[in-house]
């Protein structure tokens, strides 16, 4: 039996708080940069070893630093001066039972190609110096893909998720993924992907600010920077309107000077993202596993991309309490808002935490014992389909920031 424990949340809901602040960095900032190319080096990594000697062996990626390059950006043109640096740290398995697969080909390989797709402005070859210095772990380590039995968890750790999103992390999340859309970039090609939004909710009023680099060859000076901006506020105020009926009030690159008439007043970069000049990154600074930062909520400081997905419960826990949050509030009937807390003992399987906790908030009409049952029968099944993570994670289909 699975020590599943459902319980009262004493707490006032997220949506009656009085205060309430979230925020995402965007696939452009350099800590979220970071953690894209941990988790695609990991990706890689996992399928290599499939591919070669049909298992996943031991590696952790969650070490990637990104130091900040220099960068002159112009209004209409500018250049890069010295490429950003992309460190590639942590542990993988270069030979298995006398097989050798190069591991740092790949790891550079699945770094270059995650820049490329994501970064649009940024010529990696020019612009971007990947090192690898992932150090090479023992062939006895390892955890072989679908082999018999549950994997033992790594670590005695835990993860949390929570649901369903409020009203203001659901808009925070959506104005990101919005500005960071391939049909917004492609109509809107001034705007980067270094966009980070801030949402404050006070009572009822939400006040968003956004931080978005513009890239430089695109704005030809200062009133073309301007209109861009003035674009972007109209656009995530209409985008607002549609989610919420709270006021919204909307700030788009506060640190500018409008005195100013040179690019130096401005948010400008020649690539879209601040690490090519002054703002280094690194795993797991920025969003938690479900995105967001959200200190009104539990969150786990645990790094969850790079890390492996076959027994690393840093990982699996975090992305699985949030799934197994989501699909509680969305077929229990009864359940206004869940957080879970799962607890692993190194060692033990991973389908058998230590605990596995769920603290509800019941809706107007609703008692916790009429919801109690079901949101076991969930957080055991889900538990049962544990290894369902690791397929999602290698085949690149679960979010890890």
């Amino acid at each position: 039996m699975r020590n599943i424990i459902v319980e009262t949340l004493n707490q006032t809901p997220i949506e009656e708080q009085d205060i309430e602040i979230v925020e995402r960095k965007g696939i452009g900032h350099p800590d979220s940069i970071s953690d894209g190319i941990a988790e695609s080096v990991s990706r890689a990594l996992c399928n290599a070893y499939i591919e070669r000697f049909g298992g996943i062996l031991h590696h952790n990626t969650d070490e990637v630093q990104i130091t900040a390059g220099e960068s002159d950006p112009k209004f209409g043109g500018g250049e890069i001066i010295k490429p950003m640096d992309v460190l590639l740290t942590g542990r993988g398995v270069p030979e298995y039972e006398g097989e050798k697969i190069g591991i740092d080909r790949i790891a550079i390989a699945a770094a270059k190609e995650y820049l490329n797709e994501n970064i649009i402005n940024l010529d990696v070859e020019t612009c971007a110096v990947v090192e690898c210095k992932i150090g090479h772990g023992s062939g006895n380590l390892v955890d072989v893909f679908r082999r018999q039995g549950m994997p033992a968890s790594n670590d005695t750790s835990f993860g949390v998720g929570f649901a369903p999103f409020s009203e203001t992390e659901h808009l925070v999340m959506t104005t990101e993924e919005l500005l960071n859309s391939r049909s917004f970039k492609k109509k809107y090609p001034a705007v980067g992907e270094d966009i980070k939004v801030m949402g404050l909710r006070e009572n009822d009023k939400i006040t968003l600010t956004v931080a978005a680099a513009m890239v430089s060859k695109y704005v030809d000076d200062k009133d073309s920077y301007i209109a861009v901006k003035d674009d972007l506020k109209n656009i995530v105020s209409d985008l607002a309107a549609k989610n919420t009926e709270r006021d919204v009030e909307i700030f788009v690159n506060t640190a500018d000077d409008p005195t100013c008439e040179s690019e130096k007043g401005y948010y400008l970069t020649v690539t879209g993202t601040s690490a090519e000049m002054g703002d280094d990154g690194s795993v797991g600074r920025g969003n938690r596993a479900n995105g967001l930062i959200t200190p009104n909520r539990p969150m786990s400081m645990e790094a969850t991309s790079g890390k492996n997905p076959l027994n690393h419960v840093g990982k699996i826990y975090n992305l699985l309490s949030n799934k197994m949050a989501e699909e509680i509030v969305s077929s229990v009937e009864g359940v206004d808002q869940i957080h879970i807390m799962l607890l692993s003992q190194i060692g033990k399987p991973i389908d058998q935490p230590k605990a596995a906790s769920s603290q509800i908030i019941v809706q107007n009409g609703y008692k916790l014992e009429d919801v109690q049952k079901k949101v076991e029968n969930v957080m055991n099944t889900q538990l049962e389909e544990i290894s369902s993570i690791t397929e999602l994670l290698v085949k690149g289909e679960l979010r890890t920031f």
